[in-house]
């Protein structure tokens, strides 16, 4: 492995992201020729090329992603959400298909398995965690959205606020994945644009 800081067993630290990587590899490379074995700095130097062609891949990947998104008007809207990029926005569309078929973005959001599992007495309830169940990679993309969006987002709601008052940071995300996943229904569904100041769903 040679990303970001895992060639100190060599005696050399990179720092971490492909850009770091991009500029410091190929220094540490030379200077690792003046101490390691020449069959070890080939092994290393396959390494960092499979790790270049596989981000060049990334790329293009991206790249029709994104273009494919733009073409697509309900793409276009869902991007103007926050943690929702080509990617997310097109498996959703992809994987949901016509909005109509669920009754509401809290049936869309417990198809990804987003919606909490419950357990309570005497009037109290306690949220057990969400579900294993559902879309496994649709369920991983919200998540991963809405911890972008909750790292990205410089003045959050009072949804979001709120939330963090109310629950452990993991919970949190969970909890605004799945407000990610009804946001990205609703405007699939109802054909209307984003509004971050648009509150329908009352904290965990």
């Amino acid at each position: 492995e040679t990303r970001g800081g895992s060639l100190l067993e060599f005696g050399e630290t990179i720092h971490k992201g492909r850009a770091a990587m991009e500029r410091e590899f190929p220094e540490a490379l030379e200077r690792m020729k003046e101490r390691l074995p020449p069959y070890l700095i080939m092994v290393l130097e396959d390494q960092y090329n499979r790790l270049s062609e596989l981000d060049s891949l990334i790329d293009d990947i991206e790249k029709q992603l994104t273009s494919v998104a733009r073409q697509n008007e309900t793409c276009r809207r869902l991007l103007d959400i926050p943690g929702v990029g080509p990617l997310i926005a097109t498996a959703a569309l992809a994987i949901m298909g016509k909005a109509s078929v669920f009754k509401s973005g809290r049936e869309f959001a417990a198809y990804v398995g987003l919606v909490p599992r419950q357990t309570g007495s005497g009037g109290k309830i306690r949220l057990l965690g969400i579900s294993k169940r559902g879309d496994k990679y649709l369920r991983t993309l919200f998540i991963h959205g809405a911890r972008a969006a909750a790292l990205l987002t410089k003045e959050p709601g009072p949804w979001i606020t709120e939330l963090k008052k109310r629950r452990p940071a993991s919970v949190a995300i969970v909890a605004m994945a799945n407000k990610l996943a009804r946001t990205v229904w609703a405007i699939a569904a109802h054909g209307r644009k984003y509004d971050k100041n648009h509150v329908s769903i009352r904290p965990y």
